[in-house]
């Protein structure tokens, strides 16, 4: 059973270290069950000592630490898997460079044939979205919770809702059949980190 569930948080991009760093350790005593490391803004360099700072955090509170695009750098550091969009390589060829013991995610947009193929070629989870209005990324496709009431009947992986997700409308996707949500904006421009991890967190148990 993969380990995809509850409250996903991929980090901002963030170009202080040490800010995003108390940031993901807020967020960890918050309660989220995975971390992605993201950071479009970040140069190689930035983005491998990042994900190396990350990584021991990740392990304290045991969390698994997923790197998003890079398998190269998930493998250079040993963390526990990659996350990858449609345009960021084979999953195929992603599964047999990860081994079978690494988290392999993917994008499916509002795209149900996608989430087939990529449980197919060895896919752990996959996610739809953007199920709201999201500020990250403002023309992303928009996806239907009726895909995950769909993926919860038909798929043998969890699923993953993404794009837009606010305290308010979280709890919508969860009734649907989202096993977790992801999150960006709405835990690291919080005023309170772990707090708004926490309420997060709680939709999961209600």
């Amino acid at each position: 059973m993969s380990v995809i569930k509850g409250l996903y948080a991929i980090t901002p991009d963030e170009q202080d270290t040490d800010t995003l760093l108390s940031k993901v350790e807020a967020a960890l005593q918050g309660g989220i069950g995975v971390l992605q490391y993201r950071n479009k803004l970040a140069d190689h360099k930035l983005q491998t000592q990042q994900a190396r700072a990350l990584l021991p955090l990740c392990r304290q509170y045991q969390v698994p630490f997923i790197i998003n695009d890079s398998i190269k750098l998930c493998l250079t550091l040993d963390a526990d898997g990659v996350h990858l969009g449609a345009d960021d390589g084979n999953l195929a060829e992603a599964r047999a460079r990860l081994g079978s013991h690494k988290l392999l995610g993917a994008s499916c947009y509002n795209r149900f044939d996608l989430a087939l193929s990529a449980q197919q070629l060895g896919a752990d989870y996959v996610a739809f979205g953007a199920c709201f209005a999201s500020s990250t990324k403002p023309n992303a496709p928009v996806a239907g919770l009726h895909l995950f009431t769909q993926a919860k009947a038909e798929l043998k992986v969890p699923s993953v809702a993404i794009g837009g997700i606010t305290l308010e409308n979280a709890a919508l996707a969860i009734a649907a059949g989202a096993n977790s949500i992801a999150v960006i904006n709405a835990i690291f421009n919080a005023d309170d980190v772990k707090l708004t991890s926490q309420q997060f967190t709680k939709l999961f148990q209600s």
